[in-house]
């Protein structure tokens, strides 16, 4: 699974025509195992992090030897599955593919069940920590227990340095992450209120989940690396899904599959706990990518502050509207962030859009019908819902003419600060030409709905 988003420059195709000999499994033979690496693994980089991965973010990832590790360890590819290489901000970023067309319900991936990373897996092998549970309720991230889980088993893997089955694994993946976890104090102050909520959001899950003292079966110096923890929960983070039974899994090679707006591909799993991976019900023709769903299309920020990408496909995205108090009058009317859209390409503008900025509007001039709207909306009369639209369309609009103004503003405020501070300081930010790219795509978006809408700068303020 990808830190950053295709955006469809040249990629290099990645194949491996040759096998190293007397090679076995990494989860049968420890000796056989340090035999393989040693003759497909160059020397590491320096790391002042205590593991024997490199996690800095300049260094290099094996991924040859991942996907022979991968192949000798029971993981099955369908003809034309390839991992191929983009150049993204500097960094290596790696995403499936296919050479060959696959029709709808094809096979592409298989992953036995012991290659799977798994939360319950870990709670089965480590026991349940009473005490670091409650500290993860107490601070409200009860629903975040399993991805504890799963950073321990990561970290103890760690541990084992070279030792671990799944070194080779961890030697592939990205150093690098963009999302809000990585970002600078700065970052946030360049990007718009709600994501830059979202981005702080995920910086202070990640000091949450690193509790330590109550963990015995990591050595103290791993515990102490705060580095390596911030660096394991972005992997947990990015690249493990659900499954059927409720446990958390991150799937070796499943977990190189690209977002996208249109899925290609989707797994499942069988009653050994074997993950499958096949493509939907739509056929894939050859030389395009296999990308699932991370989350819902509409919402770009949270796809930016969880995964580090900007999602330009996506069709729409949360308008940006947010009174000072919303009650559970506007949530009935529809106040909700995959509810209140601006439209990327159409310009057009969500019902729930209206209906609030209306409401809102109403507030001002007439209580009394304010009222008489909100119980149209509640006992479905439509027609009369659709009367007061109309008899009051000129301050609707306004509204709306009002709030684009306003926040088009805000971004060029924005947009002047990120690009000084990139300047003075472009090596303390690397993640801000992340950060103006989505405030771009923002601005194009409200660009779009005010043309659309009709809402030159001077027709309705």
């Amino acid at each position: 699974m990808k830190h950053h988003h295709r955006l469809g420059s040249i990629f290099m195709l990645i194949t491996i025509h040759t096998v190293l000999p007397g090679i076995v499994s990494a989860f049968t033979s420890t000796s056989n195992h340090n035999r393989y690496q040693a003759t497909t693994i160059q020397p590491l980089q320096t790391s002042l992090h205590y593991s024997a991965i490199n996690i800095e973010e300049e260094a290099s990832r094996d991924i040859q030897s991942f996907e022979e590790w991968a192949l000798y360890n029971g993981i099955q590819r369908a003809d034309g599955f390839q991992l191929v290489f983009e150049d993204i901000d500097g960094f290596l970023d790696v995403s499936a593919y296919t050479t060959q067309d696959m029709p709808a319900g094809s096979d592409v991936l298989y992953i036995p069940n012991e290659m799977i990373l798994s939360s319950t897996k870990a709670m089965e092998e480590f026991g349940r920590i009473p005490e670091a549970e409650q500290l993860l309720r107490d601070a409200g991230y009860e629903s975040e227990i399993r991805h504890y889980y799963l950073m321990l088993k990561i970290l103890s893997e760690l541990d084992k340095g070279e030792n671990s089955p799944y070194y080779l694994y961890f030697n592939s993946l990205p150093r690098y992450f963009a999302n809000g976890a990585s970002m600078t104090l700065f970052c946030y102050t360049c990007i718009p209120p709600l994501v830059a909520s979202l981005c702080k959001e995920e910086r202070a899950r990640l000091n949450n989940l690193q509790i330590k003292r109550p963990v015995q079966f990591i050595s103290n110096e791993v515990k102490g690396d705060a580095e390596l923890w911030k660096w394991v929960f972005q992997i947990v983070y990015t690249r493990a899904f659900n499954a059927n039974d409720g446990s958390l899994n991150i799937i070796p090679m499943g977990d190189y599959f690209n977002h996208g707006t249109e899925n290609e591909i989707w797994s499942t799993y069988d009653e050994a706990g074997n993950c499958y991976v096949q493509t939907t019900t739509k056929d894939v023709p050859a030389n395009s990518p296999l990308r699932m769903s991370y989350g819902d299309a509409t919402n770009p920020s949270f796809l930016l502050a969880r995964y580090g990408f900007l999602d330009e496909t996506s069709p729409a995205t949360f308008c940006k509207i947010l009174p000072s108090h919303i009650t559970q009058e506007m949530k009935d009317l529809g106040y909700a962030h995959n509810r209140m859209l601006f439209y990327k390409d159409t310009g057009e503008v969500s019902e729930e859009v209206y209906d609030i900025l209306l409401y809102m509007a109403l507030g001002e001039m007439d209580t009394s019908v304010q009222q008489k709207f909100y119980q149209a909306h509640m006992q479905a009369d439509y027609a009369t819902k659709q009367a007061i639209h109309e008899m009051y369309t000129p301050q609707t609009m306004q509204k709306l003419s009002e709030h684009i103004e306003t926040f088009l503003g805000e971004l060029e405020a924005l947009e002047k600060k990120g690009e000084y501070g990139g300047k003075v300081a472009a090596e303390d930010h690397p993640r801000l030409p992340l950060v103006l790219r989505h405030n771009e795509f923002v601005r194009q978006t409200f660009l779009t709905v005010r043309s659309v809408q009709g809402l030159d700068q001077n027709s309705y303020v």
